[in-house]
Formats: structure tokens, C-alpha cells, sequence
């Protein structure tokens, strides 16, 4: 759809982003990737990286073969780095990871090695780069993140509700809370581009309701927004029932069954997009293989529901689901900070 050759707009962004991660002439960045990243993204952060008088140095894993059951094009973590312990340790000794993998390290098993070494992380998503302009990070963005995720790591409970009938209770106590921004300027930290999201990482037993995705909602591992709806009964973390006419009823239903692991009926994390120039509509002007969908997951207002792993519950498998839904009133304990799919006050 869309030439891939530099554009200076496109250059531009990557300076304006990697410039809000603090990087200073002299640093070492490592660019991490596989052989079926996105190479323009790897030609934008080098060009970028140079310009700005950074010392950068590519690591280059071939993609590694999937066992899956099913077609793959979203499992939440990386594994690319699964045999590469020599690769792990560059990582670690950077400055500044540049991520530029397929899936993101965000939930790969070797992230707290190299958070450990001192190493901050910036995941790039596998979008196209008129995308990634596009949702360059803003400043003003950046406290208001902050500010909704210190209220969901205050917060005991997570309610949402919709018209089209969801009615959660989730169980937030203690659950690890990630606000992301689009940039990290601070050692051992993490954070991906584009941004605008805050999840929370519920604990076993902690989700328990029905999730109503309405027609016009996205699923997006699939890349598609429904056409009719699907109703998920979740009972202690698990989706039991997943009830509904049409085609997106049954995809659901025999992806999920396909992996044969409990664990993928599971919660992953919830929380809410906060982005107002991400676009609801943006799924419609791309072709599949030119973006990610993590402009879906960060619009403003959606309640984000995902499935697949959740390391803080104990639980590990490649079947993920990233569900943004609309429309819905989102409370912390007794504050609302969502209603009806519109941020609340200092938030919006």
C-alpha cells in the first residue's frame, strides 16, 4: 500500500522519539532484530541513531520456526532470543535497546536479564512507519498516564460495564500495573511505541463476569473489527463459554480450542487506551501485513482485554487475544475514569 523507502518525516519521528528516551552522543544502542522484521524500521533507527551521534550496533536472529497448531501473527512475547545467551548479554551492556523483533520482548523470558543489566527497552512495534509517524510520542500524553497508573496500582477493584451487557469484576490488589508513554529515558525500564495504555496483570482468581465484544469491536489477532457479537463468560480467570452467531463466534471458538492448553482461555491483562490521536478506524486503511493494531489498542477510551500468558498468575502459552472494546464505563474502586467510553476528568 505504502512505498517503503525513507521519508524524512518518517526519519524525523525516530529522531523526536529516541531523543525523549534521553540518548546522548556516545551511547551504545542495540538494534535488535530477526530476519522477518520490518527492515525500514531497522534503516530509520540506524540512519537516526548515527545522526544523533550514538554508537549503534545491529543484533540479528533468524526468526525462529513456529510449532504452532495454528497460523501465528500475535502471541505477546518474542522468542527469538530462546538459544542466544552471548546476544543476551550485548543487550544488556547497551545504553538503549531498539526493538525491532516481530512479537516485542515485552513478555519474553530473557526481558528481566537485560533490564537487569541496566539496559532500557524500547519496543518498536511491527508497524508500518507512516503509522509509527503518526503516533510519534507527546509530552502532554505522558502525565496523564502516569497519573491513571498510579490510581490502578491504589486501586483494589476493576469494574466494567457496558450497554451491550459486560459486567466485570476484576480483582486489581497487588496486580502489577504498567503505564507506557511511548519513550523510556530511565535504566532498566521498559516501554514500546506507540503508546497510551495502561494494563494491569490480575493475579489467579482474580476475573470473574460476562464480556460482551458488540459488533464493531476488534479482534486483533485477527485484524478484524466484528460484525456480530460474541459473549465471553469468564469464571476465575477462565473464559468458559463463548456464545454467539456468525463467523466471529466461530473463529473464536476454534483458534482457541486449536491450542488445546487452558491457558489460553485465561486473562492476560486489562486496562484502558488513552491515546487521542490513535484512530478506532485505522484497522480500515492498512493492508494486514503494514500494522501491528497497537493503534487499536491504545485509542482512547477502549477497555483492553486480553487473554494468553500472564507471568505474575503463573500462567505461559503462545494463544493470545487482544480484544479493545468500546463503549464501556470503566471504575477504579469507586471512581469512574471511563464512562461510556470516554476518558474522565484530568485523564481525558
Amino acid at each position: 500500500m505504502l512505498n517503503d523507502r525513507i521519508e524524512a518525516p518518517w526519519l524525523a519521528a525516530f529522531e523526536h522519539t529516541l531523543t525523549l528516551c534521553g540518548l546522548k552522543p556516545g551511547d551504545t544502542v542495540a538494534i535488535l532484530s530477526e530476519s522477518q522484521s520490518r527492515e525500514i524500521l531497522l534503516q530509520l533507527a540506524e540512519l537516526a541513531l548515527v545522526g544523533m551521534g550514538c554508537h549503534a550496533f545491529h543484533v540479528r536472529i533468524p526468526t525462529p520456526a513456529s510449532n504452532a497448531p495454528v497460523p501465528v501473527r500475535s502471541t505477546g512475547a518474542s522468542n527469538v532470543l530462546q538459544h542466544a545467551g552471548p546476544a543476551v548479554q550485548a543487550l544488556a551492556g547497551s545504553t538503549l535497546v531498539l526493538d525491532c523483533t516481530v512479537e516485542g520482548l515485552l513478555h519474553a523470558p530473557q526481558l528481566p536479564q537485560i533490564l537487569q543489566g541496566g539496559a532500557r527497552v524500547l519496543m518498536v512495534s511491527n508497524e508500518h512507519p507512516e503509522i509509527l509517524t503518526r503516533l510519534a510520542p507527546d509530552e502532554n500524553l505522558t502525565p496523564k498516564v502516569k497519573t491513571a497508573t498510579k490510581r490502578c496500582k491504589q486501586a483494589s477493584t476493576m469494574r466494567v460495564v457496558s450497554a451491550a451487557g459486560t459486567n466485570l469484576a476484576i480483582d486489581i490488589k497487588s496486580a502489577p500495573t504498567a503505564g507506557v508513554w511511548g519513550y523510556t529515558d530511565r535504566p532498566s525500564t521498559l516501554a514500546h511505541w506507540p503508546a497510551g495504555v495502561v494494563v494491569c496483570f490480575p493475579q489467579q482468581g482474580s476475573t470473574n463476569g460476562t464480556l460482551v465484544l458488540d459488533a464493531g469491536d476488534i479482534n486483533l489477532t485477527f485484524k478484524r473489527y466484528l460484525e456480530r457479537p460474541v459473549t465471553l463468560t469468564i469464571e476465575n480467570d477462565f473464559v468458559t463459554h463463548i456464545d454467539g452467531q456468525g463467523t466471529d463466534a466461530e473463529l473464536m471458538r476454534r483458534y482457541w480450542a486449536a491450542w488445546n492448553d487452558k491457558n489460553a482461555y485465561a486473562v492476560s491483562h486489562v486496562g484502558f487506551g488513552m491515546n487521542p490521536k490513535a484512530r478506532y478506524e485505522a484497522l480500515t486503511m492498512y493492508d494486514q501485513r503494514d500494522t501491528n493494531g497497537t493503534e487499536l489498542r491504545a485509542f482512547a477510551g477502549n477497555f483492553l482485554f486480553s487473554t494468553g500468558a500472564n507471568e505474575f498468575a503463573g500462567r505461559y502459552t503462545e494463544g493470545h487475544f487482544d480484544l479493545p472494546v468500546r463503549n464501556c464505563t470503566i471504575h477504579l474502586d469507586d471512581e469512574c475514569v471511563v464512562k461510556e467510553g470516554l476518558m474522565q476528568g484530568d485523564l481525558a
